[in-house]
């Protein structure tokens, strides 16, 4: 292959086996947990899979929280290894309140589990973990979070609220790739996990993972890992470590206020009314009455920007305003907000465009 021919994306070198151990400690020590730290080799979606299925099993009980798909899914996971699961269903695209938690609890007497989304990207919304984490406690129950779309945008205390399994996403607020995913995992959890018939092998199975890399001194990674994904993460993990987790949060929310701000003076109420329930990673925004949703991304899109969808049976009721990883920051929350409110106003509905970007700016100001 001559010289010509290199291609940093096709010919990636090797990331070396000697790496994945202190990649890992690294992770642990930015989330000041003592937990073991697993990487699944996908993307997110199957490591939640796989912590329902390394836990599921005929006798457990569950309290699951659905505030999005991602719920659902896991609910459905749980019940395929013959789990009895009680869903707390929250309205459409809203947060669920600990008190419908709490009911479902006292409702089942006995609960092994308890399974909840942090925050969610689908809608913008954030679920009260502190409280819920509190319930899980009291009953005695093993907490399971997904935590995909909140870490390094809100605080997740794995060890202070004893968060048995925590799912951790880099491609969001931590900056890093889609093709990779990260599993805490405390001693309680592993002891579960052994009370759970084995299916190995399996790509399914944390204890396959457990047994195949921690077991054996965190060498060599079973299968064959990625290396463009671990480069990738790595480099996350320097530009994490050199801005600090309480940075990157506080990026994270100051995006949120402004991005909150510039709708309300824009004339629109945020889809998540409350301040304390809203994703620090993407506000969401109705899509008025007599607007087609797809005709507000069109829209909006010809202003250089790009509104997400809603999930679900809220698909046509609100867009997503990204303000994740490098867009935590005034320039895109900016354009996101003017470009909503430019579409808003070219099809029709009133907008306070001026006003809107004055908002932001003085969010912006303050810091």
């Amino acid at each position: 292959m001559s010289a010509s021919d290199f291609n940093p994306l096709l010919d990636v070198p090797a990331f070396p086996t000697s790496g994945f151990a202190p990649l890992a400690d690294r992770l642990k020590r930015i989330f000041a947990t003592g937990n073991d730290l697993l990487f699944v080799q996908a993307e997110a979606l199957l490591a939640l899979e796989a912590a329902a299925t390394s836990l599921g099993r005929p006798g457990l009980v569950a309290v699951n929280v659905v505030t999005s798909p991602y719920g659902t899914y896991f609910g459905a996971w749980l019940r395929r290894c013959g789990a009895e699961v009680a869903d707390v269903v929250a309205p459409s695209g809203q947060p669920v309140s600990a008190e419908a938690v709490a009911g479902a609890i006292k409702a089942l007497g006995r609960v092994d589990l308890v399974a909840i989304v942090h925050g969610e990207a689908a809608n913008g919304l954030l679920n009260p973990l502190e409280e819920v984490a509190g319930l899980a406690k009291t009953a005695g129950a093993l907490l399971v979070v997904d935590a995909v779309a909140s870490a390094g945008g809100h605080v997740v205390d794995i060890e202070g609220l004893g968060i048995d399994i925590a799912v951790l996403g880099p491609q969001k607020a931590l900056g890093g790739p889609v093709g990779l995913s990260l599993v805490t995992v405390s001693a309680r959890a592993w002891a579960a996990m052994q009370a759970v018939p084995r299916f190995s092998p399996s790509l399914l199975s944390l204890l396959d993972i457990k047994e195949a890399w921690l077991d054996r001194g965190r060498g060599a990674l079973p299968g064959t890992p990625p290396p463009l994904e671990f480069h990738a993460l790595a480099a996350a993990v320097d530009r994490l470590e050199a801005e600090g987790l309480d940075a990157r949060i506080a990026r994270h929310q100051r995006a949120a206020k402004a991005s909150r701000a510039g709708l309300r003076a824009l004339g629109v109420e945020p889809w998540i009314a409350d301040d304390a329930r809203a994703s620090a990673l993407v506000t969401a925004a109705p899509v008025p009455e007599g607007i087609d949703a797809s005709a507000l991304i069109e829209a909006a899109a010809t202003f250089g920007v790009a509104l997400g969808r809603g999930f679900g049976d809220i698909e046509h009721r609100l867009v997503r305003l990204d303000h994740t990883g490098s867009r935590a920051a005034f320039g895109p929350v900016l354009a996101n907000v003017t470009a909503y409110g430019a579409a808003l106003q070219a099809l029709g509905h009133p907008a306070d465009i001026a006003a809107a970007a004055a908002a932001v700016t003085a969010v912006y100001s303050e810091a």
